[in-house]
Formats: structure tokens, C-alpha cells, sequence
């Protein structure tokens, strides 16, 4: 049976529990309302509300930290709009338990509208357009006027637009984004992450001429004082 959108909302609240709920730890809340308010600042000297998130590699909890940075912006009753902006390996609607029917893919393609294809409040003040499709030719679509336009159009739209990439060390197609998103949110995880992997990404971020708002360190250990309250910390790249 096709879910309506009614009921995609309602599992919407069935979310994994690495996803932020009223139920989450303080520390954790508090961890991601840290990293938002210097991401606020970091927007407040561009002239965009635009921020891609992204990581070296797979496996960093990049999308499940995503998702959460989406849920602290829409706590702030501003109108935020979470997009899973990868075309080769869609994540975010499994984590965040909503069908991929369409999505972004069907968008930029013009198969179908923005209003078509978007869930409208998955949370108050939050929506978030899926991935879609996995098309034959991800990069072309990014690259492609269509997906330029679509984000001017959500630019006016939303308070805040938080795009899902891919890795870089995997595909180029998160560093196509440079010229439409304020920066880069970098998610690195605690003995994974690696400080040549960071070294990497700085520089291909940099070599693309374009800027990282700072980084977002996840799975911090308990027994490390620095993090003893939680497990996320945010450092401010300048």
C-alpha cells in the first residue's frame, strides 16, 4: 500500500535513535545547539543561508549528524529544509524513516515539481526533499541549470537550506556545490577520522575556492574530559 503523506509524517517519529528527540540526552541537544549557533554566525557575513555538510569518507555519521543539525535550525521556529544531495548513495530517508519515492533527482530533471515532491512538516517548521532515483548521470544533474535555479528558488523559500553530500575522498560532486552554499560543515568522528584525512579535505575545499564554517566532531569519547558532558564538539575553521 503507497504511504500518504499523512502517514509518512507519523513514521517520521519512528526515527532512529541516533536521530535527536524530545527523549535525547541534554548533552547531546545541547551539543548540536552549539553547533548551530556558530553556524548562524558563520551565515550572518555571507549572503547565504545555504550549508552543505559533508566528511572524507563513509562511515563518519555525516548524514545522521545532517539530519540533526536540520532538527537544532528548525527548533529556532525558523522554515528549514533538509535535502539529501546524494545522488549515488541516498541515506537520509532510511534514517529518517520516509519513503523515497521522488525526490531531488525528479526535480532537477523536471519529471516532476518541488511541490510534488517534498515532505512538508516531517517536524514542525522542518521539511526535507529525498534523493530520489539513483540517475545515470548524478554529476551532469548537479552541475545542470535546473538544479542551480531550484536552489535560488529554496534560497528564498527557507530560513535555512542543509544539504547531505557525499564524502569528498569518494565522488566530486559535493565540491560542484561551492558556488551555491555559504560553505562547508566538515563531520569527522573520533578515532576514524584521521588528521591526513582532515589535511585532505581542507585542501580540497580550499584548492575548489570555496570555505569550511567549521567542523563537527562526533563520537567523542566519555572518558575524554574535553567531551565528558557529550558527545559532539564543534571547532570554528577560520
Amino acid at each position: 500500500m503507497k504511504l500518504t503523506k499523512k502517514t509518512k509524517n507519523v513514521n517520521f517519529m519512528e526515527k532512529s535513535k541516533n536521530v535527536i528527540t524530545g527523549d535525547s540526552k541534554f548533552a547531546i541537544v545541547e551539543g548540536y545547539k552549539i553547533a548551530r549557533t556558530n553556524i548562524v554566525f558563520s551565515l550572518s557575513a555571507t549572503d547565504s543561508n545555504v550549508v552543505a555538510v559533508t566528511s572524507w569518507s563513509k562511515g563518519e555519521g555525516k548524514s545522521t549528524a545532517t539530519a540533526n543539525l536540520a532538527i537544532s535550525f528548525s527548533k529556532m521556529g525558523k522554515r528549514v529544509l533538509l535535502i539529501d544531495n546524494d545522488l549515488r548513495r541516498p541515506n537520509l530517508h532510511n534514517l529518517m524513516k520516509i519513503q523515497n519515492d521522488n525526490g531531488l533527482s525528479e526535480v532537477i530533471g523536471k519529471f516532476i515539481t518541488f511541490d510534488e515532491a517534498v515532505h512538508r512538516d516531517v517536524l514542525p517548521c522542518l521539511d526535507m526533499l529525498t534523493a530520489g532515483a539513483i540517475p545515470p548521470n548524478p554529476s551532469e544533474l548537479l552541475a545542470s541549470s535546473n538544479f542551480q535555479n531550484l536552489l535560488t528558488e529554496l534560497k528564498a523559500e527557507y530560513d535555512y537550506v542543509i544539504l547531505d553530500t557525499p564524502p569528498i575522498s569518494v565522488v566530486a560532486d559535493t565540491l560542484l556545490l561551492k558556488d551555491h552554499v555559504a560553505g562547508y560543515v566538515v563531520v569527522v568522528r573520533e578515532k576514524v577520522t584521521t588528521h591526513g584525512d582532515i589535511e585532505k579535505t581542507i585542501q580540497n575545499i580550499t584548492l575548489a575556492d570555496s570555505k569550511i564554517l567549521g567542523f563537527l566532531k562526533v563520537g567523542c569519547s566519555a572518558n575524554n574530559k574535553k567531551y565528558s558532558k557529550g558527545q559532539y564538539g564543534y571547532y570554528r575553521y577560520y
